[in-house]
């Protein structure tokens, strides 16, 4: 009898206001004097996994391993994965490509020093490589990535999307070399197609996210479950001007979401990104 597929379960590690629809109301230079709720909320997802026995892929953000190294060697001595997120949390396609190779350099330099772990492995912010950007995966080569998982096979997002990209994992080749691209892609429930992991896991039931996992293990391919610590902080303190839609997007379901997460580990097997991809992906 064949073994259940492993799907990838994924930790963006950011906290509540540096994610990109925020930029507008939480400037960068006050990162330091928000009240930050990344260290509790993150210790509360490793304990999660750990009592379900899962390893993950972490992906840092470079900011966040400079301010709390601690945190980062908990992570990495948990035996999780440790992948970047670039460092300043900013959308790839407004920066220059030098800007963001300078970015990737600074991640990669402060989660590195935070836990002796240099990272191979890269999401981009909201998952902002695309058909604008997608010179980003010759500057992941050149600085060492392998692996990627940053291009959403979707379309109609006003952040990210690729519709043209492939749904299952694949190799993307650049002049500096090929990258192994893992992406979130989206399973299908009934006519409808579904994304798996963040805000989407908070809006929809589980039996539509256990509906489009199941979607993606019939064709023998590992789903990509994305979800963010600060998705688990019903509590965390609220940041006032946004955009109804916005607000939507970040506060819904919060406070059902670790209960979802605990029943999502229950059901299916999970590991990292790079396990998941290397067991059923041969370049």
């Amino acid at each position: 009898m064949s073994q259940p597929i492993k799907h990838a379960f994924t930790v963006d590690v950011e906290d509540y206001y540096q994610v990109s629809a925020m930029e507008h109301r939480v400037q960068r230079s006050d990162w330091d004097r928000m009240d930050s709720r990344v260290v509790q909320n993150t210790d509360r997802m490793l304990s999660l996994l750990d009592r379900h026995n899962v390893q993950a892929t972490f992906y840092i953000l470079g900011w966040v391993a400079n301010r709390f190294p601690s945190l980062v060697q908990r992570i990495a001595k948990s035996g999780h994965e440790i992948a970047s997120h670039g460092f300043w949390h900013r959308l790839i396609y407004t920066q220059t490509p030098e800007e963001f190779a300078q970015d990737l350099s600074d991640s990669i330099d402060a989660i590195t020093s935070a836990c002796g772990t240099r990272p191979t492995a890269y999401r981009a912010p909201s998952f902002s490589i695309t058909d604008k950007s997608w010179w980003a995966l010759q500057v992941l080569a050149e600085h060492g990535f392998t692996d990627d998982s940053s291009v959403f096979p979707i379309s109609g997002h006003n952040r990210y999307g690729v519709a043209r990209a492939e749904k299952v994992i694949h190799s993307i080749e650049t002049e500096a070399g090929s990258i192994r691209e893992f992406p979130p892609a989206p399973g299908r429930f009934g006519k409808a197609t579904l994304p798996i992991g963040g805000g989407y896991f908070r809006l929809f039931s589980l039996n539509l996210t256990f509906a489009a996992i199941r979607s993606v293990a019939k064709k023998a391919h590992p789903a990509m479950f994305y979800i963010h610590p600060w998705e688990i902080d019903p509590e965390q303190p609220k940041v006032h001007g946004l955009s109804r839609t916005t607000r939507f997007r970040h506060y819904v379901g919060l406070k059902k979401t670790e209960h979802k997460l605990d029943k999502l580990l229950e059901h299916f097997s999970f590991t990292t990104m790079s396990d998941a991809a290397s067991a059923i992906y041969v370049a």
